[in-house]
């Protein structure tokens, strides 16, 4: 997707700032680090972030680290953990972390002018930095208000020796001796999963999902995950079944790094079992205009959320214009302004009563939707976090400066 394309979108100026910042990094290599290549939020940005920051003239590389189901249970543990989730983690857990990042820094090229660390999967790379090398990026994208005390405790001696963190939202941030910035992720309003489609392709993709649109439609899209308390969707959806006639429909996947995905999944279909107006669906994660038609084709966005990194499904719902409701957590209430761009709730019995309320006031539930979209318009759209990206590049071209001239 070129960049011109999102002129009409975010308008003319935005682009031309975004080309003025990237003369200034020109041949720049970025090296991109993951744990998956698809799945999950981090892989979805970097398939449109890399092309993007390569068309402004940046070398954009993204590496995927290796692990086999040993490493990525510690890493799942590690994971909840720092999302607050009580875990076991064992001097056998610390082993597996380590020498894995061993086994991949052997594997991989470590010298590029920006190292771009994503989440603690590859965060032990740093140890292998090499001497006289480029600058090092650790880009935090979960829930780091609460950690679990001896599990943040083994990792933050790794994060401190990044030159920069990152965090979603303010309240992830830590006491750390270095820089900390503040970027919020992004949707892409031009991917397959956002872009605009026509009321008959929604309907040919409900009818070959076989997605019933005869009520109201209540949707929540989202890993099949214990953090997206999906069994909490289902108890509110039952909540206000005797008040109103609508459908719950729970769409997600799994990601590549993430064990517990089957278990949780056979717990949502055992507990929607019997209740025709509950459907479960489980999608590839490449299903991303299925996932577009169906959000489209709901009347209401659920994502209730016990911990959240940031949500981006939120956006992505608000962007179609959705009233949503969603936890109070993590980086959702950046997205929501209660009762204005959308709902904010913490409990099942909250999620059911506003579910209630929006389902009998279509008018309200039609507003806070059109709210959303211009919110995520302004804040949230690829754009403006390639140029928060693009920013922080330069700056550690100038450490210590708090002002830096661009002519």
């Amino acid at each position: 997707m070129a960049l011109d394309q999102y002129a009409p979108i975010v308008g003319e100026s935005v682009i031309d700032e975004l080309r003025l910042i990237a003369r200034k990094l020109g041949g720049r290599v970025v090296r991109n680090v993951n744990s998956t290549a698809i799945g999950g939020g981090v892989a979805e940005i970097l398939n449109r972030m890399v092309p993007l920051l390569r068309e402004l003239g940046i070398d954009a590389r993204w590496d995927v680290i290796k692990g086999g189901e040993r490493f990525y249970a510690v890493t799942k543990k590690i994971h909840n953990a720092l999302h607050g989730a009580a875990q076991d983690f064992t001097a056998e857990d610390r082993d597996v972390f380590l020498d894995t990042q061993k086994t991949n820094a052997a594997a991989m090229d470590l010298g590029a002018d920006v190292m771009f660390i994503h989440d603690p999967q590859p965060a032990g790379l740093i140890h292998f930095r090499k001497k006289n090398g480029g600058r090092w990026i650790w880009r935090c994208h979960i829930d780091l208000s609460a950690p679990q005390s001896d599990v943040w405790e083994f990792l933050k001696p790794t994060v401190e020796k990044y030159d920069v963190s990152v965090f979603s939202a303010p309240a992830f941030s830590q006491s750390l001796p270095i820089p900390q910035v503040l970027i919020s992720p992004s949707i892409d309003p031009l991917s397959d999963k956002n872009r605009d489609l026509e009321e008959s392709e929604v309907s040919a993709i409900c009818d070959r999902l076989d997605i019933p649109r005869d009520k109201p439609l209540v949707t929540q899209v989202s890993r099949f995950d214990y953090l997206k308390d999906p069994v909490g969707v289902i108890e509110a959806f039952k909540m206000v079944k005797d008040h109103v006639d609508a459908r719950l429909l729970l769409v997600g996947g799994s990601a590549d790094d993430d064990p517990e995905g089957a278990k949780v999944l056979a717990e949502v279909r055992e507990r929607a079992a019997g209740d025709p107006d509950i459907q479960v669906l489980c999608l590839p994660p490449t299903c991303n205009i299925e996932i577009n038609a169906i959000q489209r084709a709901s009347d209401i966005i659920l994502q209730k959320s016990i911990k959240e990194g940031f949500g981006l499904t939120v956006s992505e719902a608000l962007w179609k214009a959705k009233p949503v409701i969603a936890g109070a957590v993590g980086g959702i209430p950046l997205q929501i302004a209660h009762k204005y761009s959308g709902i904010l709730t913490r409990s099942v019995e909250g999620t059911a009563y506003w579910l209630k309320q929006l389902l009998q006031s279509p008018d309200f539930a039609r507003k806070l939707g059109e709210n959303g979209r211009e919110h995520v318009r302004e804040n949230f759209l690829l754009t403006r976090h390639l140029r928060d990206y693009l920013l922080m590049f330069l700056s550690l071209d100038h450490p210590g400066k708090d002002l830096i001239y661009l002519q």
